[in-house]
């Protein structure tokens, strides 16, 4: 295993927002940010800068475009120009100004709940209409999956009396943990170009991959579909430095990436230099060997807690997360009638998840569970969640 790939410090006593923002004694295992260190590469970077000690105004350099142009190449065989990169702080940021750029004010935006929160928070921001694709749950031998049902799909289109302007994608999707097929991709590509709809594509988990799983950008798939999609990449999540804001806007369209840099000054956007100098360093290739350990560490993980919920908790189902460090647990069967699950294992286990109805239709009943720790966080968070079970069966 890379030397700091599962090194875990401390961060009960630093200004996390994770492990502050419960009472002591609380285990969090809620907001998507994980226990581990930084790679290395990453944090010499940022000491070589401090010790240079000038912090001053600076822009994404010809080469940090190239090299993120090129690892898109190395990683999907998608081949981009770089000046087709544009830097962006944070993918939230992103898809907000992406709305801006390609609605009208009255049009809709098409999501697939259960969805990322901040997804949810794009149409009051631009004042768009809500149309939603919600995904259909299945369960077989004994875990839970998602599929696009897709006379829902086609339904959500234009509803609402709203043309759809904007679709906005989730894949890894977050919370499920699930990774669209080629064909599903390709099915949703086409939808939305028989209906003038472009597409907004958040790979932000695109490199958290677990037990062999394999990702393909929305946008390679073909030149048309590439036109009409922006795609949205970050080094945060997989390289644990989301505090940093950084992220990147790939836009093959010269004209869909002009209406997106217009949007983004309007916004008054700008990306700090210590966040540019991770990125180059994350996307070097110089972490791949972190990067590996750390999805190795991750799988492990899930694969424990996956195993764990079957054999031990049989009120809860998850899902079998595919990438990322997220599970999504079903709750239903504590029928909890004065209470919400989130505020159960709060309680009752003092252990903090993400509300499911945070999500979106089809989340409530449900909690997200952050896997991105320590087996010794995890085990002690379960630990917990059985005892109050238990505690309340009997």
């Amino acid at each position: 295993m890379s030397a700091n790939s599962t090194n875990a410090p401390d961060r009960t006593h630093t200004n996390s927002l994770k492990w502050t923002q419960y009472p002591d004694g609380v285990i969090p295992v809620w907001v998507a940010d994980t226990d581990f260190q930084a790679p290395e590469p990453i944090l010499a970077a940022l000491r070589a800068k401090l010790e240079h000690g000038v912090l001053g105004y600076e822009f994404p350099q010809k080469a940090l475009l190239e090299t993120i142009a090129a690892r898109m190449d190395s990683l999907y065989g998608w081949s981009v120009a770089p000046e087709a990169v544009v830097a962006t702080p944070g993918i939230i940021a992103a898809f907000n100004a992406a709305a801006w750029a390609t609605c009208k004010a009255g049009q809709g935006i098409l999501t697939q709940p259960p969805a990322y929160p901040p997804f949810l928070k794009v149409a009051g921001n631009v004042g768009l209409v809500d149309q939603f694709a919600q995904l259909c749950l299945e369960e077989r031998d004994g875990l839970l999956s998602y599929r696009i049902d897709w006379d829902v799909f086609r339904a959500a289109l234009h509803s609402g009396q709203a043309r759809t302007g904007l679709f906005l994608l989730c894949n890894p999707h977050n919370p499920t943990g699930q990774v669209h097929s080629r064909a599903e991709l390709l099915g949703m590509a086409e939808l939305c170009l028989e209906n003038d709809v472009c597409i907004v594509a958040d790979e932000i988990h695109s490199e958290l991959l677990l037990g062999g799983s394999k990702h393909t950008p929305i946008a390679s798939l073909s030149k048309d579909i590439e036109r009409n999609t922006i795609t949205l990449v970050a080094p945060s999540k997989t390289y644990n430095i989301p505090g940093l804001f950084c992220g990147f806007a790939i836009i093959p369209d010269p004209q869909l990436r002009s209406k997106f840099k217009a949007a983004s000054d309007r916004m008054i956007h700008h990306v700090s230099s210590l966040s540019l100098i991770a990125a180059q360093a994350a996307y070097s290739g110089e972490c791949d060997e972190w990067l590996n350990a750390m999805r190795a560490r991750l799988t492990a993980n899930r694969d424990w807690l996956v195993a764990t919920l079957r054999a031990s908790f049989p009120l809860l189902r998850t899902t079998l997360p595919q990438a990322t460090y997220l599970a999504w647990l079903d709750c239903h069967r504590l029928q909890l009638r004065e209470q919400t699950p989130y505020d159960f294992f709060l309680e009752q286990a003092r252990v903090a998840f993400t509300k499911g109805e945070d999500f979106g239709p089809g989340g409530q009943g449900f909690v997200r569970l952050n896997f991105g720790t320590t087996p010794q966080v995890l085990q002690g968070a379960m630990e917990r969640v059985g005892a109050a079970l238990a505690a309340a069966v009997h």
